[in-house]
Order: C-alpha cells, then sequence, then structure tokens
C-alpha cells in the first residue's frame, strides 16, 4: 500500500497480479515461531493497556488484530513523525519519520504482550524485510515497535534475540524499537479498510491470507467478529478468516 500513488490505481496493478498468480498466500509467508520466553503476567482482573506496531500497510495489521481475543481495539495511523504531517498523502512520500502504525488497545487478563508479539512476528508482518514489506517500499513500511513504557521494551527485546537465537527465519529480524513517540489516527475511510473491502485485490492478495493465517496458527485466541473502529451500520462485515 505505498507512495503517493492513487488507491484505485493500486488495486488496478493488483488486479492484473491477482488474475495471474491466484491469492493462494499473502506477500509475506506466515512462520510458526515460539512463545516467548519472558512475558508480562497476564492481569488478574479485566483491564485495559495499550500496544503500538508497524509492520507495512496498515490496512493488513489492523485487520489481523480486528480478530484477536482480548482485542478491544485496533486503530490504523501513523507514529514516528510530527502531528503536522499525520497525513497518508504526506506519509507516503517517505519523508515525514512517519511509520503507518496500528494502536492495539486490549484487555491483558486475556491476552498478554508477548501474545500480541508472537502474532506480530508470525502473520502480521515479515520482520526480515527492510524498509518494506511486500510489494511497499519506504520508511513509512518499516517493521517498528513503539513501546509505551521499559517493559514493553525489555519484553521486545528478548523476544527478537530469542527468536534470531533460534534461527526461525532465513534472515536476522529488522525490527526496530522507537521510544516516546506519539500515534496519531490515521483518516477514517483508512479504518476497518479490510473489513469494509475484502474483495479489493490489494487486500485479497496481500492481506486476506494473513487473517486466515491467523485463524490456522492461532485458533484458540482466533474470534470470528472482528472488533470494528467505526459503528458496524456504516461498514460491511467481512469473514476472512472464518470457516
Amino acid at each position: 500500500m505505498r507512495l503517493p500513488v492513487s488507491i484505485s490505481l493500486r488495486a488496478a496493478t493488483f488486479a492484473a497480479l491477482v488474475a495471474l498468480l491466484g491469492c493462494a498466500q499473502a506477500a509475506e509467508d506466515a512462520v510458526v515461531i515460539p512463545v516467548p520466553a519472558f512475558d508480562e503476567m497476564p492481569a488478574s482482573s479485566s483491564t485495559t493497556a495499550v500496544a503500538v506496531f508497524a509492520g507495512g500497510c496498515f490496512w493488513g495489521v489492523q485487520g489481523v488484530y480486528q480478530h484477536v481475543q482480548g482485542v478491544l481495539k485496533a486503530v490504523s495511523g501513523y507514529a514516528g513523525g510530527s502531528q503536522v504531517n499525520a497525513h497518508y498523502e504526506i506519509v507516503g512520500t517517505g519523508s515525514t519519520g512517519h511509520a503507518e502504525t496500528v494502536q492495539i488497545t486490549y484487555d491483558p487478563s486475556k491476552v498478554t504482550y508477548g501474545k500480541l508479539l508472537q502474532i506480530f512476528f508470525s502473520v502480521a508482518h515479515d520482520p526480515t524485510q527492510l524498509n518494506m514489506q511486500g510489494p511497499d517500499r519506504g520508511t513509512q513500511y518499516r517493521s517498528t515497535i513503539f513501546p509505551v513504557d521499559a517493559k514493553q521494551r525489555e519484553i521486545a527485546e528478548k523476544y527478537i534475540a530469542q527468536l534470531n537465537a533460534a534461527h526461525v527465519y532465513k534472515k536476522n529480524i529488522v525490527t526496530t524499537l522507537e521510544d516516546g513517540r506519539t500515534f496519531y489516527p490515521a483518516e477514517a475511510h483508512h479504518q476497518d479498510y479490510l473489513v469494509r473491502n475484502p474483495d479489493q485485490p490489494y487486500i485479497a492478495f496481500n492481506d486476506i491470507p494473513k487473517v486466515r493465517n491467523l485463524a490456522q496458527i492461532f485458533a484458540d485466541i482466533f474470534q470470528k467478529d472482528p472488533v470494528l473502529v467505526m459503528p458496524r451500520a456504516n461498514a460491511k462485515r467481512g469473514n476472512p478468516g472464518g470457516p
């Protein structure tokens, strides 16, 4: 999902690609990886916490986390730059310092930060691709974790070291950690984009397979109905991962 080209042009390009290759798998393949050896303890009662991840086009990353049990909301947006430039067309130039990002509000009594990281590294994106994801190029598509506190940074650092030591990928992880960055929500038409546009060629080729991989690899915490940013009456509901 890239560059200052229009969404309609991107859709046309992928329509041709899908016609040739089909939609059997995502641009980035899922990888089965071990659980974090170091994680936060599940909360003893329902509460809320926030995780902020960047892993390429936010349409797909948001779409994945909307199907995770314990996630209360997943909002597409931008982090890494200033508020004045936090707009899609400007961020798309790759000159603002932002990354397309998803802010995840979750209940740590139902899902831990480490489990969210496992999903991030396994099915949401390819953490070995530097400043790109699939067809998208630029630092705005970088693989980045934005820890909200020291504990999240420690969990992320130790998990990256664990995965690199286990050689679960053919290349080393290039995911960066950026502290103290403000998250800015994206424009309304980018919210719930996968749910509202499951047949759009870019989504069908790159992102729907990620949700299906989530359902297969993380069946114990997969939820069929996505949690939406916009009211359900205003969003076309899809079921990309269900049976």
